[in-house]
Parts: structure tokens; C-alpha cells; sequence
């Protein structure tokens, strides 16, 4: 706890030193520099993530569940994982402020004032709550009434509130943030005879203003049952040459075509069901009885987060094998590797990126390969 909120409360004073003060962007940014210090936000994230587990299941969850046991059953739960939501959004707006926008301005990677960041992050925090509040509260309702079936009921559960959520966000929740347009013009009709090929010609591609919150590129698919979209970045539109965006669009129409989307619900599921037996087990090793309230709930959070972490090298092997199958999806459908290789060439120009990370680092953390070996591979389909 101690090593948490003295870490919260540098970032603090960073924050509101730089809001007083704001700190000028770097001349001439280093990408191995910046690719250095995003790597050690990350290990300390998630050291600072397993610190904040242990402490509300340990130290925090039981006088946390006595405070609010005046409260009905039903909203007990809720209560209790909205009071820890609010309590660590409030703790950690210096450590998001510094090292989620004050960073990128520094690095040049970003443009987006103060005023719009906080915009964004008092938007996620509300869909937060409202997820948390739901997800908690049909989840208190399972092991309630279900206490040793409960696993299976959730893992049962699971694929189609993975789908459910993939159907929500393209739809509702990622045009709360950023605008939407169809792509048009001579792009729209070279990227609608490629989709035609492989039958998906009736997928929606879309054109969103990333440029207000970054400068960085990007390219996404999301969305099953009908609510399929491949979204184009405004800065990769605008930065990229027909080409190289047709590549970038193939290898998005790779994950479609492959379904990817459905391969990640497989996988969710397989990874969450993995998580939650495993820490079900654990929590009954440990203190004798099941999830009988939101203190075991927040120790049940405790040591799937440890599974997970766990498993993170293997979900991002699983995640770079799909990323270069898209990649050889994208050659096969474009017959222009050349352009795959400046595409990823000006990505890494335009998104500050290192080519060739350390190994252990593209082993331990990277879901995507590593731009290098990304391109050796297209030189060598060349």
C-alpha cells in the first residue's frame, strides 16, 4: 500500500507540476529511448497492479465489506467493487495524466490538450462503472446461487458475453470517443473490390479521427454477427500511400476473413476459464471456503490476476502467430509485399517505434511481431 500511493503521489505533483508548468516537447525524440521507458511504465504497472490486488484482498476487502453490510445483499458487491473503482481512478489520475499524456506530448507522439485527455478518461471511467457495476452484480448473483457450480456456469457464460461485447463496443462505445465516417473515394472503391474477393465485400470501413488524441497510426478489425468494421486511422489515411494503406487494409481483411474475431473469443474464454478455476482453487487452498462475499471475491481477483499474468507470454505468442498470418493474408491478397514493407517502415517512422526490441521483451510483453523481423519477412516474399 505504502509503495502504491507514494507512487501515485509523485505522479501527483508531476501532474500538477505540469499543469502549472508544462514540460515542452523534445527536439529530436529517440525511439529506442522512448521504446526503453514505455517497457519500464509497463513492468512497473503491472508490479503496481499485483501490489493493489494484494492489498484490497489482503489488507483492504474484509473492513471494506463490513462498512457496507447494512446494504441489501443484491448491491453489496456492486457497492463494494464501485467504491475500489472510484477509490483507484482517483489515486492513479496523476499516474494515467503522466504517464498516459504528459509522456506522449513530451515524445511528440501527441497533440491532444488536457482538457480533451480528461474528457476521455471521465468517459472510460463512466463506461468502467457501468461494466463493473453489471459484470459484479450478475456475478454475485452466480456464486450466490450457484456456490460450487459457479465456475461452469461462468465459463459456459463466458463466449457469448465476449461476443455480446464485441457487437457493443464497435457500436455504442468507440463512437463515444472518436467519430466514424465511411471511407470514400477512390480508396472506398479499391478497398471494396479487394473485400469482394474474399467475400466480405459488405463490411464496413470506416475512417475515425485518431488524430485527435495521437499522431500515431493504426488500423483495427473489431465486431461478429453482423457488426463486422475495419477502421482506418485519420493520421494513416492521411500519412500513408494508396498502396501501402491497401496492404495495411488486406492485412485487417486477413483477421476478418480468418475470423479472428471468433479465434479471440475462443481464446478469452479459454484464458478467463483457465484463470478462474485456477484461482477458485487457490482461494479455497488458502482460506478454506469459496466466494462467499466481496472480500473473497476481491482474493478470487487476486490470484486469477496472478494466473493471467502468468499467462501473458503465451496469449501474446498466440496473438503474434495471428498478426503474421494476417501478414501473409496480406501478400497473397495484394501480390505487393514491397508495399507491406514501406507501410511498416513508415509506421514505425510515424509511431515512434523501436524495430527490434530486446527479445525478452517481445517474448514476455509484445502481442504484435517486432517491425524487423516483420519486414525481413516481407523482403523475403518479395
Amino acid at each position: 500500500m505504502g509503495i502504491g500511493l507514494g507512487y501515485a503521489a509523485v505522479r501527483a505533483g508531476q501532474a500538477l507540476s505540469d499543469r502549472r508548468w508544462p514540460m515542452p516537447a523534445l527536439a529530436k525524440p529517440d525511439p529506442a529511448r522512448y521504446a526503453a521507458v514505455r517497457r519500464t511504465l509497463m513492468v512497473t504497472g503491472l508490479a503496481r497492479g499485483v501490489l493493489s490486488a494484494a492489498a484490497l484482498a489482503f489488507v483492504l476487502a474484509d473492513p471494506l465489506e463490513r462498512a457496507l453490510a447494512p446494504l441489501p445483499r443484491a448491491l453489496r458487491t456492486p457497492a463494494f467493487a464501485l467504491v475500489v473503482l472510484v477509490a483507484d481512478t482517483l489515486r492513479d489520475l496523476g499516474v494515467e495524466y503522466v504517464e498516459g499524456h504528459l509522456l506522449e506530448r513530451v515524445y511528440g507522439t501527441s497533440e491532444q490538450s488536457a482538457e480533451s485527455w480528461f474528457e476521455d478518461q471521465a468517459k472510460a471511467a463512466a463506461v468502467g462503472a457501468i461494466v463493473t457495476a453489471l459484470l459484479t452484480g450478475l456475478g454475485d448473483q452466480l456464486v450466490t446461487r450457484a456456490p460450487r457450480r459457479w465456475p461452469l456456469i461462468a465459463l459456459a457464460g463466458i463466449p457469448p458475453l465476449l461476443a455480446l461485447a464485441t457487437v457493443i463496443a464497435p457500436t455504442f462505445v468507440m463512437p463515444l470517443f472518436n467519430r466514424y465516417e465511411p471511407v470514400t473515394g477512390e480508396l472506398e472503391a479499391r478497398i471494396r473490390a479487394l473485400a469482394r474477393r474474399y467475400g466480405v465485400g459488405n463490411a464496413a470501413i470506416l475512417r475515425f479521427d485518431m488524430s485527435r488524441q495521437t499522431k500515431k497510426a493504426n488500423a483495427f478489425v473489431t465486431g461478429v454477427l453482423g457488426t463486422e468494421r475495419i477502421a482506418l486511422a485519420d493520421t494513416l489515411v492521411q500519412a500513408f500511400e494508396p498502396d501501402e494503406t491497401l496492404f495495411v487494409v488486406a492485412h485487417e481483411l486477413g483477421h476478418y476473413v480468418r475470423r479472428d474475431p471468433w479465434t479471440g473469443i475462443a481464446l478469452g474464454t479459454a484464458g478467463v476459464g483457465a484463470a478462474l478455476f485456477g484461482a477458485n482453487g487457490l482461494l479455497r487452498a488458502t482460506t478454506g471456503r469459496g466466494v462467499d462475499g466481496p472480500a473473497q471475491g476481491a482474493r478470487l481477483l487476486f490470484w486469477a490476476s496472478l494466473i493471467q499474468l502468468a499467462a501473458m507470454p503465451l496469449a501474446n505468442a498466440a496473438s503474434r502467430a495471428l498478426e503474421r498470418r494476417a501478414d501473409q493474408f496480406a501478400v497473397a491478397a495484394t501480390g505487393d509485399a514491397g508495399a507491406g514493407v514501406r507501410a511498416f517502415r513508415r509506421l514505425g517512422e510515424q509511431n515512434l517505434a523501436e524495430f527490434e526490441p530486446p527479445r525478452w521483451a517481445e517474448v514476455l510483453f509484445a502481442s504484435y511481431p517486432s517491425l524487423a523481423s516483420r519486414i525481413r519477412t516481407l523482403e523475403g516474399a518479395s
